[in-house]
């Protein structure tokens, strides 16, 4: 666990010292934020409250949700391990004594331990000066909170370690990882909030891997879930999160029987 731990610790490091890009991608998702809250608040407008929601709630919302786009890492543009298959250098990365999964699973963890606090934390500051936003309703909840978003960035390492697989038996991994993130995103909450969405569809859309990644944490911080019901959301996280850590290790063991290095 030591090496997993110093992992994770240098790939915050790492990211630290890229001080412009965090800077950009601070600026980027405020204002993103700022269009989409106002777009929510449009509707709310018409309809006071949805589904428990009201405007102070969307606008929450939408702004938790900018914070986690970059910790939860449901952009997708990390192509790091794709690169390192299709270079071969992922052959010197299975002879290390090492787990892979568990190597690039910390990776992850790293990146979100950065991310959190420095892409996080100042869209949501930004939001609080301007609107009106909502803090968790009890102390316990900002610790709920941390927990669900802790199994948020296992269900998004878990898909993405899957798409990235896919660089084994294609040459470009770019299509299937836009796709693939795309449809997370959409899915997930992060482009209309999945309570906007019609009630059947919800329900589908609530039971597929995506809602762990980005709606549950957001509901959590908002205080939507107590108790068993609670606990009903850290179920399905868990669910999703096992379920896509054992389909990748399935994957690797079919994809790594014969692995052919560019150039012989």
């Amino acid at each position: 666990m030591r090496l997993y731990w110093e992992v994770a610790r240098t790939t915050a490091r790492r990211l630290a010292t890229y001080r412009g890009a965090t800077l950009a991608g601070v600026v980027t998702n405020t204002a993103f934020g700022f269009i989409l809250s106002y777009v929510l608040l449009a509707v709310f407008r018409q309809r006071p409250e949805i589904d428990g929601f009201d405007a102070v709630d969307a606008v929450t919302f939408t702004f938790v949700v900018q914070g986690l786009l970059m910790p939860i890492g449901v952009f997708g543009t990390d192509l790091e391990q794709a690169e390192r298959i299709r270079t071969g250098e992922v052959a010197l990365d299975l002879c290390r004594p090492y787990d892979y999964q568990g190597w690039w699973a910390a990776v992850a963890y790293g990146r979100a331990l950065y991310y959190v606090w420095a892409r996080g934390v100042p869209p949501f500051v930004a939001a609080a000066l301007v609107l009106d936003v909502r803090l968790p309703p009890h102390a316990w909840t900002w610790a709920a909170f941390l927990a669900s978003v802790a199994l948020a960035v296992g269900v998004a390492f878990g898909f993405g370690f899957l798409l990235q697989l896919t660089a084994f038996w294609i040459f470009e991994v770019r299509g299937p990882n836009q796709l693939g993130w795309i449809t997370a995103q959409f899915l997930s909450g992060v482009f209309v909030p999945l309570f906007l969405f019609p009630d059947g569809v919800e329900a589908v859309v609530r039971a597929l891997p995506f809602a762990p990644m980005m709606q549950y944490p957001a509901e959590v911080f908002l205080g939507r879930y107590a108790g068993w019901e609670l606990a009903g959301v850290y179920a399905r996280q868990v669910a999703w999160l096992v379920a896509l850590a054992v389909a990748g290790r399935l994957v690797l063991a079919r994809a790594v029987r014969r692995v052919v290095v560019q150039g012989g």
